[in-house]
């Protein structure tokens, strides 16, 4: 349900004039153990201040291209999920760290800059919804149909969404989003911030809760 509401929020938002809306960047990457923690987190920021700001999601690129597999990563992943765990409650499956998949998250990245371009009011639950199928259930990243299968629970065309994420023009176009990271200084993620009237501040940077986020936001835009 609370994806659902922060969908309907966005719609909201978008059908009004956001010319002088304060901007809520939110960079992270769908295999992320900490943006998945802070899911819940920025659902609530959102439907918080959904009327009052606009979004703007960057995929950031923890991983992009890397290519140790989980099994060479076992130990340190193990350790920062029973993490993140603790401290958001979200759940994990821990069988796909006994395998040879490679953890690159360029693929899951770009098949959440495609959901913004086709249909942006949904793009935050379609984001949730990856980091889900990863963490959650043990989805195989590297399958197209991991990400095609839900774009379409979403209402999105499978053959335009495949062809799409498959092509390399999506490959390249993605390095955009990493750019775009690194151009506003991101350094880990997940990290939020306000572009107000032409400044952009650092609203939060790693996990937070909803309310310190909330403050501090309110706290940019009355300064």
């Amino acid at each position: 349900m609370k994806y659902l509401l922060v969908t309907i929020t966005l719609m909201m938002a978008n059908t009004m004039n956001s010319q002088d809306k304060p901007t809520l960047i939110y960079v992270g990457d769908p295999m992320c153990s900490w943006c998945y923690g802070f899911g819940h987190e920025i659902e609530d920021v959102i439907t918080e201040l959904g009327e009052d700001v606009q979004l703007e999601m960057v995929m950031g690129g923890l991983r992009p291209y890397d290519t140790q597999t989980m099994t060479d990563l076992k130990d340190f992943l193990t350790d920062h999920w029973n993490d993140v765990h603790e401290a958001s409650g979200q759940p994990f499956q821990y069988s796909i760290l006994d395998t040879k998949l490679i953890y690159d998250t360029e693929p899951s990245c770009r098949a959440v800059m495609i959901v913004r371009e086709l249909q942006p009011s949904t793009v935050m639950a379609y984001f949730h919804k990856v980091q889900t199928a990863f963490y959650a259930e043990n989805k195989n990243p590297h399958l197209t149909n991991t990400y095609a299968d839900i774009a379409v629970s979403m209402g999105l065309n499978r053959e335009t969404f495949v062809k799409k994420f498959e092509s390399k023009e999506y490959k390249a176009l993605i390095k955009n989003d990493f750019l775009r990271a690194s151009q506003l200084g991101v350094r880990s993620f997940p990290t939020v911030l306000l572009s107000v009237k032409g400044k952009t501040k650092v609203v939060s940077a790693g996990y937070s809760k909803a309310k310190k986020v909330i403050e501090n936001i309110r706290k940019i835009i009355v300064d």
